[in-house]
């Protein structure tokens, strides 16, 4: 339901000023308690405010974004993750950029004996590749960034918690991990896992491009 004006102007007042009473907002706006009743009605059942008798009306919240929230939160990790691409430590530079290109791929994870050690961006293989690095005989763990310095996720967390991590991590990829004195890497989120969970959800995928 698209709010008037007169509703989006009320929200904003409760939002700053909350608990108001309705004479008090009535007055803000220049208009009459009367006038504004039913505009309190509506926000209250839509759930944008809450109304308290003797001490007046509170801002909850966009009810939509709220949901949009919940329902992020409801799906785990684990529900939308791919498989990793896993090397050794040991692998080349050279075999990271082959990974990479065969994969298509933008992280690849790194290990030592199963276990996640770090982690090789398409920036840090590009940047070895322009260099003098001899691509055939420097291993993956001269150039990439290393635990506890990834920003991880565990496979029951939320997409909302991932796509948190992601934006503010500012990167890619998240390893999804399991163990603590040895970390499995069982997974991999991405930013293109959670545009194609969006589109699911959308449940419209006849747009043309």
């Amino acid at each position: 339901m698209k709010l008037t004006e007169r509703q989006e102007k009320i929200i904003e007042i409760v939002r700053e000023q909350g608990p108001v009473i309705g004479d008090d907002i009535a007055s803000i706006l220049d208009l009459s308690r009367g006038t504004i009743r039913n505009d309190l009605s509506v926000l209250t059942m839509l759930g944008y405010l809450d109304a308290r008798p003797k001490v007046g009306y509170f801002y909850k919240g966009d009810p939509y974004r709220m949901h949009i929230r919940e329902l992020l939160e409801s799906i785990k990790v684990e529900d939308v993750m791919s498989v990793p691409v896993v090397l050794d430590e040991q692998s080349s530079v050279y075999d990271g950029i082959v990974t990479v290109f065969l994969e298509n791929i933008g992280t690849i994870f790194v290990t030592n004996d199963g276990n996640l050690v770090g982690c090789v961006s398409r920036k840090d293989l590009l940047r070895s590749a322009v260099g003098k690095t001899d691509l055939e005989k420097t291993p993956l763990s001269m150039i990439m960034t290393r635990m506890p310095n990834l920003v991880t996720i565990g496979p029951d967390e939320s997409i909302y918690a991932a796509s948190i991590k992601i934006e503010r991590g500012e990167v890619d990829a998240l390893p999804v991990i399991q163990g603590e004195e040895k970390i499995r890497v069982v997974g991999r989120i991405t930013k293109t896992n959670i545009n194609r969970l969006v589109v699911d959800l959308g449940g419209d995928d006849e747009i043309e491009l």
